[in-house]
C-alpha cells in the first residue's frame, strides 16, 4: 500500500532532526580541529588558592610567572593557545611542549591575572583543557646602578688651611761695623761695634763713622783717643826736656 504524503512528512521530521544533530557534534573546522575552554574557573593567579606550584616551567625565566597548561589523553594536541592577562593583555602561543604538543608554556608578569583561556585542538574529542600547575616569579629585576663619574664630594667639607706663616720668632741681624785705624806707631786700633737688633727689625750701619758705644765722632778720620795719645806724647816730652835742661843748668 503507497504511502500518503502525509506519512512522508511525518517520517522526514525526524530524519532532518537526525541530521541537524549530526551536523552540530561534528568539528568546528574543515580541518578536523576544535576549539575548546579552559576547566578551571577564572580570574586566578600564580598563586591563588587550589593553584598547583613548582619551581620550574621549561624556559620561563624565574623573573616572570610561569603557567603550564595539558591537554587530557594522549591522542589531542594543541594547534593554538589564546590566553588574557591582566595587565598583559591578550597572547597567542603556536610552538608548544616539551615533552609534547599536549602540553603548552606561557609567561606572564609577576602577580598577573589569568582571565581568559582558549584553545584550538587537534584529535580525539576533549571537552576541555586544564591548567597544571604554575611557576610564581622568585627573582625581582633590579635596576641597573647608576654610574657618576667624579669624585664623591664628602658629607662635611672639613677646613684644612695650609697656609704656614714662616715669619721666625727672632730675627738677629747684627750690624758689625768694625773701624780700624792704624797709628803712626803701628798699633791697630779696632772698635768692634755688635749690637743685634731687636726681633723682627733690622738695622742698618750709620754711614759716616762708628756706631754704638765708641767715642764720639769728631768729624775728623783720627779718634779722640788717638790724638789725646799724642798730645800725651808731646807733653812728656816737653817734661822731659824741661827737666834734663834744669838738670843740665844745675851742673854747670
Amino acid at each position: 500500500m503507497p504511502m500518503s504524503p502525509k506519512r512522508w512528512a511525518v517520517a522526514a521530521v525526524p530524519a532532518a532532526a537526525s541530521l541537524l544533530l549530526a551536523a552540530g557534534a561534528a568539528p568546528a573546522f574543515a580541518d578536523g580541529s576544535y576549539t575548546i575552554p579552559i576547566h578551571q574557573d577564572l580570574p586566578v593567579t600564580a598563586t591563588s588558592k587550589g593553584v598547583s606550584n613548582e619551581k620550574k616551567c621549561a624556559d620561563i625565566p624565574s623573573t616572570q610567572d610561569g603557567w603550564h597548561f595539558v591537554l587530557p589523553g594522549n591522542s589531542t594536541t594543541f594547534i593554538e593557545l589564546k590566553v588574557t592577562f591582566e595587565p598583559g593583555g591578550e597572547k597567542t602561543v603556536a610552538v608548544f611542549g616539551p615533552p609534547s604538543d599536549k602540553h603548552a608554556y606561557v609567561a606572564s608578569a609577576p602577580g598577573a591575572k589569568l582571565t581568559a583561556a582558549s584553545a584550538k585542538v587537534t584529535g580525539g574529542s576533549v571537552e576541555w583543557f586544564n591548567l597544571s600547575h604554575t611557576c610564581p616569579a622568585s627573582a625581582t629585576t633590579s635596576p641597573s646602578p647608576s654610574v657618576s663619574s667624579g669624585a664623591p664630594s664628602p658629607s662635611g667639607s672639613p677646613s684644612s688651611s695650609a697656609s704656614a706663616s714662616s715669619s721666625p720668632s727672632s730675627s738677629a741681624s747684627p750690624s758689625a761695623s768694625a773701624s780700624s785705624s792704624v797709628s803712626p806707631s803701628g798699633t791697630p786700633s779696632g772698635t768692634p761695634s755688635g749690637s743685634p737688633a731687636p726681633s723682627g727689625s733690622a738695622s742698618a750701619p750709620a754711614t759716616g763713622g762708628t756706631s754704638g758705644g765708641g767715642l764720639a765722632d769728631t768729624g775728623s778720620d783720627a779718634p779722640v783717643g788717638l790724638i789725646a795719645g799724642m798730645a800725651a806724647a808731646l807733653v812728656g816730652a816737653g817734661a822731659f826736656l824741661v827737666v834734663r835742661r834744669r838738670r843740665a843748668g844745675a851742673e854747670g
